[in-house]
């Protein structure tokens, strides 16, 4: 089934690489719409459903809202941010079950994250790879997991202390995924899937301007709507 959308079948083959792949062969593989996962790539290819599209952020063009300005204004005190590469730990595993159950997203099936299975989904990797840690008041309070390629950064998963909710980890975790493309010179940040009507992903259009991957090609949109221009 869909995790995205109800009533769907979710196709999303995945193929495992057989050696890292440079940050140009990165790039390639993030600008045909490509996530990571482990040691893996996949994409959507669902039989009977298009409505996920890849979403990325044009880094150059992009001018936060109001919202997204008090976002970090309310960080910009006690919030501090650690790039590092990604480890695994009793601090991370804590934190991430702690997402997990207080988000309401762990399944009635899932079995509890163990080091083994962080490590083979989030740490292990066929690209280069980096963890942003974030601190408040010193204290760890959010993980991000980004994929570097030559000009792209691609988002893959952020969990964080639901107790910190009111700072609004998630809008600036993009934030920072955006900054730090900005220092490095990147141009695009891939946000991953976007789905007209998921509640999950809606947050996503709220980074102006982007791109949405569509019919094989990358689509400005400039407001909530359809992609409207090719690039």
């Amino acid at each position: 089934m869909c995790p995205y959308l109800p009533n769907r079948v979710a196709r999303l083959p995945l193929w495992r690489q057989l050696r890292p792949l440079t940050l140009q062969q990165t790039d390639t593989r993030l600008g045909s719409s490509e996530r990571r996962v482990g040691i893996g790539l996949y994409r959507t290819e669902c039989p009977a459903c298009s409505a996920c599209q890849g979403l990325r952020v044009v880094v150059d063009d992009f001018a936060p809202t109001k919202s997204q300005r008090r976002v970090a204004r309310k960080w910009a005190a006690g919030g501090r941010v650690e790039l590092a590469y990604p480890t695994v730990s009793d601090a991370h595993l804590a934190l991430y079950r702690l997402h997990k159950q207080e988000r309401g997203l762990r399944q009635a099936d899932d079995e509890e994250m163990t080091a083994e299975g962080y490590a083979g989904w989030l740490v292990q990797s066929c690209v280069l790879t980096v963890e942003m840690r974030y601190f408040f008041d010193d204290q760890l309070v959010g993980v991000g997991i980004v994929d570097l390629g030559e000009t792209a950064v691609s988002s893959g998963y952020f969990y964080f202390d639901p107790a910190f909710g009111h700072l609004s980890p998630g809008t600036y975790s993009v934030l920072q995924e955006i900054e730090l493309c900005r220092r490095t010179g990147r141009s695009h940040l891939y946000l991953g899937l976007w789905a007209d009507g998921s509640p999950h992903l809606m947050y996503k259009a709220d980074f102006q301007p982007h791109e949405r991957f569509h019919d094989g090609d990358w689509r400005r949109t400039a407001t909530k709507g359809a992609p409207t221009t090719s690039t």
